[in-house]
């Protein structure tokens, strides 16, 4: 580890969580976590100005935490632009490779997050639009680095007293030549494609993300409030401790840290417990993806089944079957769906929500769409650098993570922290 100006550290403990944080950063006040970290305001005493600090939750515990964790401190280096979250520091107390454990990032403190404001009050359409342009300029951003988010959604998006707005949680972004994972993004945000197993989406499932995260601003209610419950109506109520065994054994085959496999459960277990067939509830393929099909029926509510043309070049065969079994539904007038709301967030919405990827609008081409024409300016949203992801293909053991993550920290406190 660089000991080059090595800074004095103090310890804190937050929430039964020991913090161990460099001096100049004081007054530590929890303020969310989640999956992959804890965040806490702070006031940089260096700097007299308020930032957060993220403390990632078991960095090294495996070798996709490890990786993920180097993943994440790359892209938020890279990133460099007004409406997406950037990097101020990085620290760790450990002065060695083996003490090395914990990994801490620094970046600006938001306010709050567009969760917190849809609860709290009715936006005006002059919000939404500024408050969606400012998602999209951000995305073209992040796109142009040929980079996907993958995890937009209210809680992600942060925002000041002044209606500024960045994008956070670069925690699952990928870059868009990878084969993708399918359990990425809050279901409720999560673009169909991904639900229906497509490896090798693109960028625009964060444009899905945006409209779901529009209609929401819009209504103040979420678009497709789909049900968290997974086998809960597979098998009836007193088969209660059977059905939770079972989902158990899913949730444990269900994970990133597992290698791919064919997940199997035979019809004449599911007769034995239910007259439901199991196939009506979930679908799953050889990337143990498992669908919610209540998430899927929403979505279809609304923009109708997918025409022919589209569900022949689904890659799935099991996501292919799954949508010829369902009945035809038409799709649905926009303008009756969202009643009152200004006709060109109508008409956005309606290109944004699209099931064919190659019909959905891009972040460029809805920035000008005539929804931002007051705030369009072509010459006022940039593209990123060129980002180096070549470190995506390499299988290392956790310690050549470490060691990588070593380098980049160093080389990040050397030359970019203040």
């Amino acid at each position: 580890m660089s000991q080059k100006e090595r800074p004095l550290f103090y310890r804190q403990e937050v929430n039964k969580t020991i913090w161990e944080v460099p001096q100049r950063y004081q007054s530590l006040t929890p303020v969310g976590s989640g999956a992959y970290g804890s965040v806490c305001s702070s006031s940089d005493e260096k700097t007299c100005r308020k930032i957060a600090v993220k403390k990632l939750s078991r960095p090294f515990q495996s070798i996709i935490h490890a990786k993920r964790t180097y993943r994440e401190l790359r892209l938020l280096k890279h990133m460099n632009h007004e409406n997406v979250i950037c990097l101020l520091d990085v620290f760790t107390p450990a002065t060695s490779l083996k003490e090395f454990n914990d990994v801490y990032f620094v970046t600006h403190l938001m306010g709050a997050d567009l969760n917190n404001i849809v609860k709290c009050q009715k936006l005006t359409d002059d919000h939404v639009q500024f408050l969606i342009y400012q998602i999209l300029r951000g995305l073209k951003y992040i796109h142009s680095a040929d980079i996907i988010h993958r995890d937009l959604k209210p809680s992600n998006l942060a925002v000041n007293e002044d209606c500024e707005l960045k994008i956070l949680d670069f925690g699952l972004a990928r870059h868009t030549d990878d084969e993708m994972t399918g359990y990425v993004a809050t279901r409720w945000y999560r673009a169909p494609e991904i639900m229906l197993n497509w490896m090798h989406y693109n960028m625009t499932v964060d444009i899905w993300s945006v409209g779901c995260i529009m209609a929401e601003l819009l209504t103040g209610r979420t678009l497709f409030p789909g049900t968290d419950r997974i086998l809960s109506h597979c098998f009836p109520p007193f088969c209660g401790l059977v059905r939770i065994k079972v989902r158990a054994e899913i949730f444990k085959l269900y994970s990133e840290e597992k290698p791919s496999l064919l997940f199997t459960l035979t019809v004449c277990m599911v007769n034995h417990f239910s007259s439901h067939c199991l196939c009506q509830s979930l679908v799953f393929d050889t990337k143990k993806n498992i669908v919610d099909i209540n998430q899927l029926q929403q979505i279809m509510r609304l923009t109708g089944t997918p025409p022919a043309s589209l569900i022949s070049r689904m890659p799935s065969h099991e996501a292919r079957n799954y949508i010829n079994s369902l009945p035809q539904m038409p799709k649905r007038n926009f303008a009756d769906v969202f009643i009152g709301a200004n006709p060109q967030a109508v008409d956005l919405l309606e290109k944004m929500l699209v099931l064919d990827t190659d019909k959905r609008l891009t972040a460029a081409e809805a920035l000008v769409h005539p929804y931002f024409a007051q705030y369009h300016d072509p010459d006022d949203e940039p593209n990123a650098e060129p980002y180096d992801q070549s470190f995506e293909s390499r299988e290392l053991e956790i310690k050549e993570w470490k060691r990588m993550l070593s380098s980049a920290y160093s080389w990040f406190r050397e030359t970019c922290v203040n």
